[in-house]
């Protein structure tokens, strides 16, 4: 551990504390003011482990915490994880909240390669059919983002799709448009950005990946574009907690993701980590306030599916971005890396 005069063990205390604050940030150009830690709502969609109670004791936490930020997906669990969403937005109509959620590709691949066109993956009928998929699932009368699971810049040529939203936001079914991009590929949608047609861009910013800092996040700062920022612990690695004999249940998706050569490298990056940590202070919490520390980005979400994984997070935002010395050290541990086909 570092040198116990560091900052950090604020966060204990803020655990501790009856009342948690939550700071909220402007999310682009939508003028919408979200809770800078949102809620990504993947590992409710049936990971294993996930359990609907304990999910929902959850999200209502994180709404009596300050949470007004929620990330799902028709991906995750074929709607499931939508239909948590719906009941919790229902069963709170004392405050807004804000729902963001996915089309899938019509050819069901993640991720996106390049040879893929829109037909292959968003053609317009596609589109609307989802959209009032998860209508369905949600049982709301708008979705007030929809993005798209996949992208690739060269759709842009064919502007068969945003017509289509553009029907769609018309009719009041939707109120803004996204994209989520691929892992590793920042690079391919900083054209959607510039092209001023799309509101929002979910991205994998973190302390290892840092490279969305090049190119994607001025983009998103000239036109207004708002960032969630997703992946915020690197699947796990920026716990701290994983080893070589890490093992989860058969059928999580993290065992065709963490094999042995990306789990070794991994457990090396997050070591080299653990000498900068402050008295006092988590690996989790240290990687979610390094993301803080950048305004270009609007919400981070987590996955949270148990109670303290939400007063942790909520605690961070409490807490607010690191020391500007923490910060730049941890800057100097960027690891950039390139798809291949364990990365998904």
């Amino acid at each position: 551990m570092a040198d116990p005069d560091k900052p950090g063990n604020e966060f204990t205390e803020n655990l501790s504390k009856d009342v948690l604050v939550m700071k909220h940030r402007r999310f682009g150009r939508t003028g919408w003011m979200v809770s800078e830690i949102g809620y990504g709502m993947w590992g409710m969609g049936g990971w294993s482990g996930s359990e609907d109670v304990e999910s929902m004791d959850s999200l209502q936490l994180s709404v009596d915490l300050g949470c007004n930020f929620f990330d799902t997906a028709w991906g995750y669990g074929e709607g499931k994880s939508e239909g948590l969403l719906g009941r919790l937005v229902r069963s709170r109509t004392d405050i807004r909240l804000y729902t963001a959620t996915k089309i899938p590709p019509k050819n069901m691949k993640w991720p996106s390669r390049r040879e893929f066109t829109l037909d292959d993956c968003f053609p317009p009928n596609h589109i609307e059919e989802y959209v009032h998929r998860s209508l369905e699932n949600l049982s709301l009368p708008s979705i007030d983002l929809i993005q798209f699971h996949t992208w690739e810049d060269s759709w842009l040529q064919d502007d068969r799709w945003i017509r289509k939203l553009q029907d769609l936001r018309s009719q009041g079914l939707i109120r803004a448009v996204g994209i989520s991009l691929n892992r590793w590929e920042p690079w391919n949608g900083v054209q959607a950005v510039r092209s001023g047609l799309i509101d929002a861009v979910q991205v994998i910013y973190n302390i290892f990946d840092q490279n969305p800092e090049d190119e994607l996040f001025p983009a998103c700062q000239d036109m207004d574009v708002a960032v969630i920022a997703r992946v915020p612990l690197d699947e796990g690695t920026l716990t701290g907690t994983l080893t070589m004999d890490t093992k989860w249940p058969e059928g999580d998706w993290r065992n065709t993701y963490f094999v042995p050569k990306n789990l070794r490298s991994s457990i090396e990056h997050a070591e080299a980590l653990k000498p900068l940590l402050p008295m006092g202070m988590t690996m989790p919490e240290m990687a979610m306030r390094f993301i803080l520390n950048n305004p270009v980005v609007s919400t981070i979400i987590p996955g949270m599916r148990k109670e303290r994984h939400v007063r942790q997070n909520i605690a961070c935002s409490d807490a607010g971005p690191l020391t500007g010395a923490l910060h730049s050290q941890l800057r100097l541990h960027r690891w950039d890396r390139q798809p291949t086909e364990w990365s998904q």
